[in-house]
């Protein structure tokens, strides 16, 4: 199954055409920059998932929803006997991990990112016995800017650091996966089931 290119956010959009007719609030001005750099490395990832030799489906910037909890998948991978989720971050600079946390080198707290893979990942697990799929699922967070360091994250932290990202790939190609029309169907499912807009814009 061909994968489709992806498609900027709403807000996003929305941001891109204001700025070009006017000058943007210095929050909007941030949002504007975060959207764009996050968007930018998405990117980058899927020119590498795009080259993936491996049989496979690979469903882009899909926003979901079960029981009435959305979540946001930046690259959902189907294979044979696993599905790998992937939150694509486009970070750069020093950070650190903490307590379950990751802070920037200043000490502000980044995002507790843990959590939000893990709520993505349990999320999906249940659209997936919703539908009648039992598969194993893997959640990856994947630092795609070369000019990102992580320090005092634990060996087992689910992360693809930037100079790791190029052998993952190659990982992923060894996959040994034969699609059938079972899976096929659930991707179709889950593409029929993306929201266009997030109910809480």
């Amino acid at each position: 199954m061909k994968s489709e290119p992806r498609i900027p956010p709403i807000n996003l959009i929305s941001l891109r055409s204001l700025n070009a007719r006017m000058t943007l609030s210095e929050q909007d001005q941030r949002n504007y920059y975060g959207l764009e750099k996050g968007f930018e490395g998405e990117l980058q990832f899927d020119m590498l998932t795009d080259k993936l030799e491996s049989e496979c489906i690979v469903l882009k910037g899909l926003l979901l929803e079960v029981d009435g909890n959305e979540f946001q998948i930046d690259t959902t991978i189907i294979f044979q006997g696993v599905i790998y989720l992937f939150d694509v971050k486009n970070y750069e600079g020093d950070y650190y991990y903490e307590a379950g946390k990751l802070y920037r080198s200043n000490g502000n707290i980044a995002k507790d990112l843990l959590s939000q893979l893990k709520r993505c990942e349990t999320l999906f697990i249940k659209l997936l016995q919703e539908l009648g799929f039992n598969v194993r699922v893997e959640a990856r967070l994947v630092f795609i800017n070369p000019e990102f360091t992580l320090m005092q994250a634990p060996r087992d932290y689910p992360i693809v650091y930037p100079t790791q990202v190029n052998r993952f790939i190659k990982t992923l190609n060894r996959i040994h996966s034969k699609l059938n029309k079972s899976l096929e169907m659930l991707a179709q499912q889950l593409l029929s089931l993306h929201k266009p807009v997030s109910s809480n814009m």
